[in-house]
C-alpha cells in the first residue's frame, strides 16, 4: 500500500484514512537485509568498510542469536548495526506515526551496541539519503556510529517498560529521539505475548 502514495507526488497515505488512524513502522532492533544490494551496516568480511569488518563476529551473532534465516529458502539474512539513516528516510518516505521495535531481546547478550547515526563522504555528512547505489557500496562513505553500552541482562518475556533494564531503555528512547516517532510496541521474544505496549 505504501508504494502506491510514494509513486504519486503529492498523495498523502492520510488522504484516505479514519480519524485517529496510525501508519506502524515495524522496525528490528538490529538492521538485516535478504539478497544482494548496498547495506552500510553490515557486518561481515565483504564490507567495505574495515571498521565493520572487524565486528564481523557481532554480526555472526545476531544471525544466530535472531534466528535470521529466510522461512521459505533458509537463506542466511545479512545482519548489521541498527541503520537510523535508513529508518530516518523510510519514516519520511512512509509517514509513519508509530514504530513497532522488534527483536530487542536479541541484544541481551552484547557488551555494546552500535547505531548508524549518519553518512559521510569525503569528511562531509549527507544530507540525504544516498540515491546513487555506487556511493553506498563504496568505501568513500563512511557510517557514524554511536555506542551504546549493552544492557546484558535477560529481556526476554518482558510485558512492561519499567520491566526493561535502564540501558535498554536508554536505547528505546534514543530510537525514539532521533527518528521522531514514538516507538508504540516493544518486541522481547518470539512469542506473541513478548510485547511491551507503552
Amino acid at each position: 500500500m505504501a508504494g502506491a502514495f510514494t509513486g504519486l507526488p503529492g498523495l498523502s497515505p492520510f488522504a484516505f484514512a479514519t480519524p485517529g488512524s496510525a501508519i506502524v513502522g515495524v522496525v528490528k532492533a538490529y538492521t538485516t537485509r535478504v539478497g544482494l544490494g548496498p547495506f552500510p551496516t553490515e557486518l561481515c568480511e565483504e564490507s567495505p568498510r574495515e571498521y565493520n569488518r572487524k565486528d564481523t563476529v557481532f554480526g555472526n551473532e545476531l544471525q544466530s542469536v535472531g534466528r535470521e534465516f529466510g522461512v521459505t529458502t533458509g537463506r542466511k539474512r545479512r545482519c548489521g548495526w541498527l541503520d537510523l539513516v535508513l529508518i530516518k528516510y523510510s519514516t519520511q518516505v512512509n509517514c509513519y506515526t508509530q514504530l513497532n521495535l522488534t527483536k530487542l531481546d536479541v541484544l541481551d547478550g552484547f557488551k555494546e551496541i552500535k547505531v548508524a547515526t549518519a553518512y559521510t563522504v569525503n569528511g562531509q555528512d549527507l544530507e540525504t539519503f544516498p540515491a546513487d547505489l555506487d556511493i553506498m557500496e563504496s568505501s568513500q562513505m563512511e557510517i557514524v556510529y554511536k555506542t551504546f553500552e549493552g544492557w546484558q541482562t535477560k529481556t526476554t518475556g518482558c510485558q512492561k517498560w519499567d520491566e526493561l533494564p535502564d540501558r535498554a531503555r536508554e536505547y528505546v528512547n534514543y530510537i525514539e529521539d532521533e527518528v521522531g516517532v514514538p516507538v508504540k510496541w516493544i518486541g522481547t521474544g518470539p512469542r506473541r505475548e513478548d510485547m511491551i505496549v507503552r
